[in-house]
């Protein structure tokens, strides 16, 4: 799981770094929601090979919560590649344009409604002058080593800690009469295997979505989903199957703010090289999440 964690640290608190591999004159004409790119079914397939998925580097990625602009994290999958570039795509009229991350800038998770950014432990909110200054959400919370966080519409966060030995914890923290409650960790439900990082929380709380490690997945980390039971509990975890999953690692989930796909990485070997495993962005219908839902 190193793969999976170089890659979220990056997405939440590594600078981003800018270099030109080819100029806006050589990117193509993408018009059209989601870069111009035609829509997958219910099989997993990458998302905008060589726009957004590369050979040289590991590729993540996600959408504003416009669905306007889209960020482009890489880093290098071996010692050997060149240094990567982070990049956003931003929809100009019908067409997206390449742009360039300022230096120093980091990728922040965008809450349900757009005023908060979290950082990890920090976040930033909106005011009427632009942003406030960093925060923390507490000392509690400045002692997990958060890889990645997710956001209700309550205020609801749940987000992982990376142990020193390897295992993975999930944990969440409601926002209570408007005070933030101390991180606690999910259930046998969810915390079951050696593994368990990055999870997603559906906007409205109905599901969480992680990957992990487990005796009965696929082979590495597989996606996982639980549901919201009618009495306020988690569901037994679900396998997303092998629609999503294979003998590869998955990890990364995260539903399109419009709510009609999920993306999230695999671990492939690239073409030129059987040697090194790098991360690449896939994506898939959500109506799989339904598919998956229980009859209650």
């Amino acid at each position: 799981m190193k793969h999976l964690y170089i890659l979220s640290s990056l997405l939440l608190s590594a600078l981003f770094i800018t270099s030109a591999s080819h100029g806006q004159d050589e990117f193509p004409v993408l018009k059209g929601p989601y870069l111009g790119q035609t829509p997958p079914g219910l099989t997993a397939r990458p998302f905008a090979p060589g726009i957004v998925n590369t050979e040289e580097w590991g590729d993540a990625g996600g959408f504003s919560l416009d669905m306007n602009e889209f960020f482009v994290t890489r880093w290098k999958h071996s010692r050997d590649a060149r240094e990567p570039e982070s990049v956003i795509f931003k929809k100009v009229g019908d067409q997206w344009r390449k742009m360039a991350v300022p230096a120093g800038a980091r990728r922040p998770f965008h809450a349900p409604g757009g005023n908060i950014l979290y950082y990890g432990a920090k976040y930033k909110e909106r005011t009427a002058d632009g942003w406030s200054e960093m925060k923390s959400l507490g000392p509690a919370f400045e002692e997990i080593r958060i890889m990645g966080l997710s956001a209700s519409r309550k205020g609801t966060l749940v987000f992982d800690e990376v142990g020193t030995d390897g295992d993975g914890v999930i944990r969440y923290s409601r926002l209570l009469d408007g005070k933030r409650e101390e991180p606690k960790p999910f259930g046998k439900e969810i915390n079951t295997g050696t593994w368990n990082a990055h999870p997603f929380i559906a906007p409205d709380e109905s599901y969480i979505m992680w990957d992990g490690e487990r005796e009965s997945g696929y082979g590495k980390s597989d996606l996982y989903i639980s549901f919201r039971q009618k009495d306020g509990s988690w569901g037994e975890a679900i396998n997303l199957g092998d629609k999503v999953n294979t003998e590869a690692e998955e990890g990364g989930p995260q539903v399109t703010p419009d709510g009609k796909y999920l993306f999230f990485n695999r671990m492939v070997t690239p073409a030129t090289d059987d040697t090194d495993s790098q991360s690449d962005l896939y994506w898939i219908d959500a109506q799989i999440i339904d598919d998956l839902m229980p009859t209650q």
